[in-house]
């Protein structure tokens, strides 16, 4: 196989962003004015020939990306020549008459096969420009794949009393666990830990809640989740710690299997569940936390952190990864938006080591000292201390004005 070596890797990069203006096309759905996408997971109950159907469209999916991944590495390597999202998306036609395992399958799958390929090489270009890490995109193995979507709603597939009508899948059993909101526009079919789920994008009107007229500052840690500025503590639940023992039996049992054997695939399976688990309650708990902050503040004051980098230390590396910052923070934001409350991500240098009310710094402060005593009279908790200053460097002249439905815009942008 042609090795690409990396400086090989961001010359072409290079070139292609010179030569070939298409690959910055942004082939997502605008929404309306006003309206906002959002996302409604349910799980999907196949039957037994169902979950045939649905692995079997899912493995054709994963071969042609894989062929289209090729065809473009190949034609710049060999030619010099680069192949459109445009030129790949007209020959689905061709790829569904000639391959039997694809003529039952609706062409928009295929389809957003391709623009799933296309972000991929957008999202590679981006970081090239940016100067970071860039990624080739990836060739998919048989675990590496796990969704396929259909992109217009009553054009392969669409919702039928209380099951999904798929294309070439036929009528799902749903779990209705919620009503869906507003105007349905895509969906998207996952395989996730051996189950599967639809994913409806939806386009819904925000509903801005009445204002309350508080702000807070939010200082996130590894002992407690999060500090609020009023004083507030919520501990870190420790999901992954928690479960680690009984990771390290499924762990092990997977390794005394014969691998590929059918005990084999069972013992992965159990492990799959297992993360899942510890994803679900920690996704959980994040979002009713968020729930609970966005009901109470209308401003919101958080320290825009660079986690990536925070978790180069292998000693904090799997508390901080365990706590969700980032989860908690994007989530924060963009229910945020929904709810015309304001969200600000400020400046995080010394929010830990200045005094929230004189303003001196603590130059030996180390993190093994928990507790702020000043010269000034404040003694206080340190990460009580830092939530203070995150709401005081925020600035009550930086949130802005309120919006038409009586909350406040959503602005989550470092300052």
């Amino acid at each position: 196989m042609f090795i690409i070596r990396q400086r090989e890797k961001n010359l072409l990069a290079h070139t292609f962003a010179l030569w070939y203006p298409w690959h910055h096309t942004n082939l997502t759905e605008r929404t309306t004015v006003g309206c906002m996408l959002k996302t409604f997971s349910y799980r999907l109950y196949p039957s037994r020939s169902q979950a045939r159907l649905l692995d079997s469209t899912l493995e054709t999916c994963r071969r042609w990306y894989n062929q289209c991944l090729s065809e473009r590495r190949d034609a710049y390597q060999q030619r010099r020549e680069s192949i459109s999202v445009y030129q790949q998306l007209a020959r689905v036609k061709e790829y569904k008459a000639t391959n039997p395992y694809a003529k039952g399958i609706h062409s928009h799958v295929l389809q957003t096969v391709v623009t799933d390929l296309d972000r991929a090489f957008q999202g590679f270009f981006r970081r090239v420009t940016a100067g970071v890490q860039p990624g080739y995109p990836r060739f998919k193995g048989r675990n590496r794949f796990s969704s396929f979507g259909f992109k217009e709603y009553g054009n392969g597939f669409k919702v039928d009393g209380r099951r999904l009508r798929l294309s070439g899948i036929g009528r799902v059993a749903v779990r209705w666990h919620r009503p869906l909101e507003g105007t349905i526009k895509t969906v998207r079919i996952v395989r996730k830990a051996g189950k599967w789920y639809a994913r409806f994008v939806c386009e819904t009107v925000p509903s801005p809640l009445p204002p309350t007229g508080r702000a807070v500052g939010i200082d996130v840690g590894i002992t407690s989740l999060i500090t609020t500025s009023d004083g507030e503590k919520v501990a870190h639940p420790a999901w992954y710690r928690v479960a680690q023992r009984r990771l390290r039996v499924l762990q092990r049992r997977v390794a005394r299997r014969k691998t590929g054997g059918s005990n084999w695939r069972k013992a992965v399976a159990a492990l799959r569940r297992e993360y899942e688990r510890i994803a679900n309650r920690r996704t959980d708990f994040l979002k009713k936390l968020v729930h609970r902050l966005i009901v109470r503040y209308d401003r919101i004051a958080l320290e825009n952190l660079r986690i990536t980098t925070m978790v180069r230390n292998p000693h904090l590396a799997k508390s901080i990864l365990d706590a969700g910052w980032g989860y908690l923070i994007e989530h924060l934001t963009s229910k945020a938006a929904e709810a015309g409350r304001v969200v600000l991500l400020v400046d995080p240098r010394n929010t830990s080591k200045t005094c929230s009310q004189c303003g001196h710094i603590f130059e030996t402060l180390s993190l093994s000292d928990r507790w702020i005593d000043c010269g000034c009279g404040l003694s206080i908790d340190r990460d009580h201390n830092a939530a203070v200053n995150i709401l005081n460097r925020a600035g009550q002249v930086r949130w802005g004005g309120s919006s038409r439905g009586g909350g406040l815009p959503q602005a989550a942008a470092p300052l």
